[in-house]
């Protein structure tokens, strides 16, 4: 196993993603905007004798996302699954930001996700396997949190036609789209929804899905 790399590894959802795959002996390589998350999270893990590689970068810098990768490549191999949770989660109605704001929350939920896509689905293609998951939302278009409804149903696009290019090769693209806000103790806790993720890395080839929603049943 080479490992799994979780972009936008932070406290809740993307620690628990993180915690969950480095519970089945994977070197997880946690990569984060914040120095100070990224560390902890990767501490965190270590501390239940998982191995784990604290990486920083921001997702919107293309040479830093890169960069990360390839370093987790190095020292991992290619990832067995990649999981991408990074987001601009804000409340805004339509019209409400700058044409430069909404295109800051796009560099985050989507084009993030498709420069890291590019960068590892290619290298699993070729050894014909690996799963590529990103964490989706809001199913249903949201008035309050337009530029996240935007976001998040172009990165269930992005599944799709990443889907139709690299499933053939032996790749399993998805997304977990979630129903609710994530918070621990409730129907959405962030333990419970990383198994999602886990269960859609382990799936047989003839069942993958490719969105896996989360209603908190």
């Amino acid at each position: 196993m080479s490992g799994a790399i979780v972009v936008g590894a932070g406290p809740g959802l993307g620690e628990a993603i993180a915690h969950r795959f480095a519970r089945e002996g994977l070197p997880v390589t946690v990569i984060a905007r914040s120095r100070h998350s990224m560390a902890d999270v990767a501490e965190r893990i270590r501390e239940r004798n998982g191995t784990a590689m604290p990486l920083h970068a921001d997702v919107t810098d293309e040479d830093a996302l890169r960069s990360a990768i390839d370093r987790s490549v190095k020292e991992f191999g290619v990832p067995d699954a990649v999981v991408y949770n990074a987001a601009l989660v804000r409340r805004d109605a339509p019209g409400e930001l700058t044409a430069q704001q909404y295109a800051d929350s796009y560099a985050v939920n989507v084009i993030g996700a498709l420069t890291t896509s590019a960068r590892v689905i290619p290298e699993m293609a070729a050894l014909g396997r690996g799963t590529f998951i990103m964490t989706s939302g809001l199913p249903e278009p949201a008035a309050r949190s337009t530029s996240l409804t935007l976001g998040k149903a172009a990165v269930r696009a992005l599944a799709d036609v990443l889907n139709q290019q690299y499933s053939p090769a032996g790749v399993h693209v998805a997304t977990v789209t979630v129903y609710g806000d994530i918070a621990p103790g409730t129907n959405f806790d962030p333990q419970d929804i990383a198994e999602q993720y886990w269960l859609l890395h382990t799936q047989p080839r003839d069942e993958w899905e490719l969105d896996h929603p989360y209603t908190g049943t």
